[in-house]
């Protein structure tokens, strides 16, 4: 341990070269900042996706296209009743249920907007249950109910999507049609999610007509101690139904955990790298911060000297230049996680005034204490060389030293 007296002496030689201490304080503060910033965000994505996965989603399994376009506007890829049917029959799987997928025009006064409609049947709503979403106002729609609609939850917002909100009861300008409200969902935090629209299947099949339109995705609930091998049996009766071999597939079928395992992996690439980039400049901190160290130990040879000469051991010569070293970094990451807290926080307010709210930042005593410790073992780390040459000064060399 380092004693109280050899303490102030290394702040008050911080001190005295305060502007080159502050100039190494900035570079570590810098990485700091940008560490605390995208691993606070990338921990609140992860927040989100593992909310999914421990809901009324963990027992089903989606069977869309393999297109690269959005499900349900892939017009040479279909998804039946009778992809439903062959579902439905394999073992493990309780229920499967379809949803239509439309692009539509909604029109309030002068204004029009793009967004998605979705159907589905009410009588099997796994597809409202893959997502956990909940009535904010209103209800669900009823099995066959036509002519009706749900809306997400910026619809009730004025200046959201449109100027002036909805409230229940309302009629809706929908692809020409007038049609009703009856329930408005709660928000998911994502514009694109809160502005969709929705309705029955047997509406839409009224509205396009049956032999226009196809499933965008087709949902199953399954038993949830045998997902992978009724995956597997569900695939295998797909390819009976659609006459085609291993291999040839023109469909996946995935559990809900693995799809958002999938969106992890992604998202666990993207802050890795970002986050590899922020090392980068700690690295070039730390660099600075061992040259700031070994100009120290030069300007300070006869001090080093005199101190030696009236008793001063090695380790604690030693002492003294790391502590310095590991207090520059520890000062970096004290500022560092204060203003990348105060950036992430006020980034958070703003994406969920926008309606972006989960792309949220995850504040916890791990991730403050993990910076502010990554950043002194990084000031440590660099001044541990500078530290032990100046052990290796000979009184007498250094007394005499110019």
């Amino acid at each position: 341990m380092i004693s109280l007296e050899l303490i102030n002496y290394s702040l008050k030689n911080l001190w005295k070269s305060r502007g080159r201490s502050f100039l190494t304080i900035l570079s570590i503060f810098v990485g700091i900042t940008t560490i605390f910033i995208f691993v606070s965000f990338g921990w609140g994505l992860y927040d989100y996706t593992n909310s999914f996965t421990t809901g009324s989603s963990v027992d089903k399994v989606v069977i869309q296209s393999k297109g690269i376009t959005a499900p349900g506007l892939d017009t040479t890829f279909k998804l039946t009743d009778k992809d439903i049917n062959a579902i439905e029959k394999t073992a493990g799987v309780y229920e499967a249920s379809g949803a239509y997928l439309k692009a539509v025009q909604v029109t309030q006064k002068d204004k029009l907007v793009y967004t998605f409609m979705i159907s589905y049947d009410p009588s099997s709503p796994i597809i409202m249950q893959l997502y956990d979403i909940n009535v904010e106002e209103g209800r669900f729609l009823r099995p066959g109910e036509k002519n009706s609609v749900m809306l997400g939850y910026n619809y009730l917002l004025s200046d959201k999507i449109f100027k002036e909100p909805y409230v229940l009861g309302d009629r809706i300008d929908i692809d020409g049609r007038n049609l009703k409200i009856i329930g408005f969902l709660g928000a998911v935090g994502n514009p694109q999610d809160d502005s969709q629209i929705y309705i029955t299947n047997a509406f839409a099949e009224d509205i396009y007509g049956k032999d226009n339109i196809s499933y965008g995705m087709i949902v199953a609930r399954v038993d949830i101690n045998d997902i992978k091998e009724t995956i597997t049996r569900i695939e295998k009766n797909l390819r009976k139904e659609r006459n085609l071999k291993v291999g040839q597939e023109d469909f996946y079928v995935q559990s809900f955990e693995d799809l958002i395992a999938s969106f992890q992996t992604a998202l666990s690439v993207i802050i890795a790298f970002v986050v590899l980039i922020a090392f980068i400049s700690i690295i070039v901190s730390a660099v600075n911060t061992a040259n700031t160290m070994v100009t120290s130990v030069l300007e300070r040879i006869k001090e080093i000297g005199i101190m030696k000469s009236v008793g001063a051991t090695n380790s604690e010569i030693f002492k003294i230049f790391l502590f310095e070293s590991a207090f520059l970094g520890f000062v970096a990451g004290v500022l560092g996680i204060l203003l990348g807290w105060l950036v992430s926080y006020t980034a958070g307010v703003i994406l969920k005034s926008l309606g972006w709210g989960f792309l949220s930042p995850h504040f916890s005593i791990v991730l403050f204490a993990g910076c502010v410790a990554f950043a002194t073992l990084t000031g440590a780390v660099s001044g541990a060389w500078p530290a032990w040459q100046a052990t290796k000064i000979k009184p007498v060399e250094a007394l005499r030293y110019e």
